[in-house]
């Protein structure tokens, strides 16, 4: 699960950590531009020696670097983190944007509301949480399976 709760026997806080699932890690996205480079370098051999392949170079590099940029700007939007923190009487939920900014949330426990939204939020089962006049998102970029367990754990957590 890209969420897991830290917990201490007997504490009194409850953490929940958030983490959207990385399906290429830096070492796999780094083997998969060479295989392509490598790839790609095949039909090239046949024009060695020739001028065609100065037309074709360029363009073959530059496929090369595009396949690159894509998958790093993927990787750095995957940075994000969530952060909920539930003691006897508060509720805290701290995300960690991409660009390193971050946004809190808090409210009184006793006030807190989880609400799942199944077909109208931009995600189904769609998870915010309401209090202090202000309603949050969490785990939108979880797949569906995990929002639905999510929630499931969340009212479970606030009951408690």
């Amino acid at each position: 699960m890209p969420y897991h709760w830290i917990t201490e026997p007997n504490a009194p806080t409850e953490v929940m950590h958030l983490k959207p699932h990385e399906s290429l890690p830096v070492r796999g996205m780094a083997a998969f531009v060479l295989a392509t480079f490598t790839l790609i370098l095949i039909p090239a051999f046949a024009l060695l020696g020739t001028p065609l392949l100065w037309i074709l170079l360029p363009f073959l590099l530059l496929s090369v670097w595009g396949i690159y940029f894509a998958l790093q700007r993927n990787h750095k939007q995957l940075q994000i983190t969530e952060v909920l923190t539930l003691t006897q009487d508060t509720a805290q939920l701290v995300r960690t944007n991409p660009n390193c900014d971050t946004q809190t949330w808090d409210c009184n426990r006793y006030w807190a509301q989880v609400t799942k939204y199944d077909s109208e939020g931009p995600v189904p089962h769609y998870i915010t949480l309401k209090g202090k006049g202000r309603e949050v998102e969490i785990g939108a970029f979880l797949s569906e399976e995990e929002r639905i367990a999510l929630y499931d754990d969340l009212v479970r957590a606030f009951k408690s």
